[in-house]
């Protein structure tokens, strides 16, 4: 009796004299959010995955410490749709950014606003790509414009351009629309402006969004010192590079490499950010990319395209207090819009009806894999490199964790098996030993298609209904479309 007496004393004095219970977790501080998010940085391009040439010890550490999504997947490969999605958990054809620089509806739930709501401290900053350009004026001018108050989805610690491509001594604009400039290369002056955020925060729960330009090309505009560290004539390359491109392949690769190296730099500065403040156990760090980039594999340049090059991308997810300090693998796939329910269930959020993405929160804390057969891919409507007239097309298609299958307005169009053709060079479709594959992924397809509401209608059907204009004419699809020969 007397040593439950002692025990009762113990916790009396704790509440009287404010130490918490450590049973008690109802007044446990929110984990802060830190998304770092690349653009054009394609799923094979870490050493963590077994990249031979690629050097990236920082991120190779973080992912011996995070789950691992081996088939992360970009709902569109290409960068105002994805960063739409990933902002509202939507698809496309719902948030209606289909096509880069048309503006997110200002009244839009947003991965910002709910967190603001719940009395996180909010930040953005790099590339925004959400605002868009007024009707009539030139498609890139918004591109340069500052981005107002009312159109910034709830972030409030705000150093943002629209969109640059040019990645050193870059400018952006403050939270009071000033003009300032980026000195350097613009990925390290982020950076440092992420960690005087975390700083400045620390002993409240944040949630903060960097968005880093590179890797998406100019290609060859990386600090000089992490281009040095690259041979091009010893980088390998995948078998689907052209032989009469290779040479070439090799140079782009090695300057892309470059860049990622620069980046990898920058993040290590940023996770020991986060130990030296105490905060990494409490946080979710999340590293990914808006999607990939073909880098020449099967002669193309850049994204748009449903091959793994352009669709797949690495991600990371470490939060110490739920997951631990293993590195596990993710190997079902997880769709852009299924981060932000992801997020918010592992943040203990509400998640708002709003939004069409799985959360798989509960997947993740329990150690298990994903319940998720396939993610969709789709590009509605083609533009700028991937225009008509180069080739472009509307599709929609699956990617399982083991096949990718495409249909466009005539029918199935790509079908792989990406554990026995990693690099996609045997097209399955029409072939009569894999029928019954073909019929079991068109089910999935469609089964995905009805949830969505997807009638997969012709481009200029989503232009219209959208009011939208083509900003490049050459993008219009041709009258004799369907006709054409593939």
């Amino acid at each position: 009796m007397k040593n439950l007496e002692k025990i009762a004393l113990i916790f009396l004095c704790l509440s009287c004299s404010g130490v918490k219970n450590p049973a008690d977790k109802s007044d446990e501080q929110k984990p802060n959010l830190v998304f770092i998010l690349a653009d054009q940085w394609r799923f094979e391009a870490v050493g963590y995955m077994g990249n031979p040439d690629v050097i990236t010890p920082n991120l190779d550490k973080l992912a011996a410490e995070s789950l691992i999504f081996e088939n992360a997947v970009t709902v569109m490969a290409v960068c105002a749709p994805w960063r739409a999605s990933f902002l509202t958990g939507q698809y496309p054809l719902t948030h209606g950014i289909f096509y880069n620089d048309k503006p997110l509806d200002p009244a839009a739930t947003t991965l910002g606003k709910i967190y603001k709501e719940a009395g996180y401290q909010t930040g953005y900053i790099g590339k925004w790509h959400l605002n868009g350009h007024q009707r009539g004026e030139d498609s890139f001018s918004g591109r340069d414009k500052p981005v107002p108050v009312g159109r910034r989805q709830g972030f409030d610690y705000w150093k943002v351009r629209e969109v640059t491509h040019d990645y050193n001594n870059s400018y952006y604009f403050d939270e009071n629309d000033q003009k300032q400039v980026w000195e350097g290369y613009d990925a390290f002056a982020q950076t440092d402006s992420a960690i005087s955020f975390i700083q400045k925060n620390k002993e409240n729960s944040f949630a903060l969004v960097m968005s880093w330009g590179p890797p998406h090309d100019p290609y060859p505009t990386a600090p000089q010192e992490y281009k040095d560290l690259y041979d091009w004539n010893t980088i390998k390359l995948r078998p689907n590079v052209p032989l009469a491109l290779q040479d070439s392949a090799k140079r782009v690769i090695a300057n892309y490499y470059a860049h990622i190296t620069a980046l990898d730099t920058a993040l290590g500065k940023l996770l020991d950010e986060l130990e030296k403040a105490g905060l990494a156990e409490n946080t979710i760090f999340v590293f990914t990319s808006e999607h990939g980039d073909m880098l020449l594999s099967k002669g193309a340049l850049k994204k748009q395209r449903p091959y793994d090059e352009s669709i797949k991308v690495p991600m990371l997810i470490r939060y110490p207090r739920k997951f631990g300090t293993d590195s596990r693998r993710i190997k079902n796939p997880i769709n852009t819009p299924d981060i932000l329910p992801t997020l918010l269930g592992l943040s203990g959020l509400s998640i708002p009806e709003t939004v069409e993405g799985k959360d798989f929160s509960r997947n993740l804390i329990q150690g298990n894999d994903l319940d998720n057969d396939a993610a969709l891919i789709m590009l509605p409507v083609p533009f700028h490199e991937w225009q008509f007239k180069n080739g472009g097309r509307e599709f929609r298609g699956i990617r399982t964790n083991r096949y990718t299958y495409v249909k466009d307005l005539k029918g199935p169009w790509l079908l792989y098996d990406n554990e026995n053709d990693p690099y996609q060079m045997d097209n399955l479709v029409g072939k009569s030993d894999f029928t019954t594959l073909e019929s079991s992924m068109e089910t999935i397809l469609m089964k995905k298609l009805s949830e969505r509401k997807d009638k997969f209608l012709p481009a200029d059907e989503y232009m219209t209904q959208w009011n939208y204009l083509y900003d490049r004419t050459d993008s219009i699809r041709p009258a004799n479309y369907l006709e054409i020969n593939r």
